[in-house]
């Protein structure tokens, strides 16, 4: 285990909440040396639940590189006031997320949780808007395929002969 104390900024948002989502994760030494930037597109979420993925991700991070003693900051009060035990996780969305975050903190010796304000937290918040770009650039290209894929099925249905149909009148 690492036992000098490591400093993880995180941030997670969504465009539209619930929209487009992502996370950023700005690891820095004791010093203030950037030791890992992490980010991610998470696809469709709220503000909430990209929070926790970041935390999430930041955890695991640290726990796999061996680190047993974290400060972690964010600019989510919500966040940081859950994981302290000063409020209650009520929404069924963010309590299997929580869950997981809690087994990851038991694993360190010691994990601290601060508030800190958004202008403390830019670099967090640049990475989580790449990975939202990143997110949003996905649905975009998702709506363009699903949009040909329609229009090819619409073609095919016009092309093909109907199926045993007979149109117009017929006399007897």
């Amino acid at each position: 285990m690492t036992s000098s104390r490591v400093v993880a900024y995180i941030d997670g948002g969504a465009r539209g909440n619930p929209g487009p989502a992502g996370y950023g994760v700005r690891i820095e030494n004791a010093t203030g040396d950037l030791e890992h930037e992490l980010h991610a597109p998470i696809g469709m979420a709220t503000n909430n639940v990209a929070e926790y993925r970041g935390l999430i991700a930041a955890l695991s991070y640290l726990a796999e590189h061996g680190y047993d003693d974290a400060l972690i900051r964010s600019d989510s009060q919500l966040l940081v006031r859950q994981m302290q035990g000063r409020y209650r996780v009520r929404h069924p969305g963010l309590l299997p997320l929580y869950r997981q975050a809690k087994a990851l903190e038991a694993q360190f010796d010691q994990v601290t949780f601060e508030h800190v304000r958004r202008t403390e937290n830019t670099e967090a918040d640049r990475l989580s808007n790449v990975a939202m770009d990143a997110q949003e650039a996905l649905e975009e290209e998702r709506s363009k395929e699903s949009e040909v894929r329609s229009q090819k099925s619409e073609e095919s249905r016009r092309a093909s002969p109907s199926s045993g149909r007979v149109s117009g009148s017929t006399s007897t």
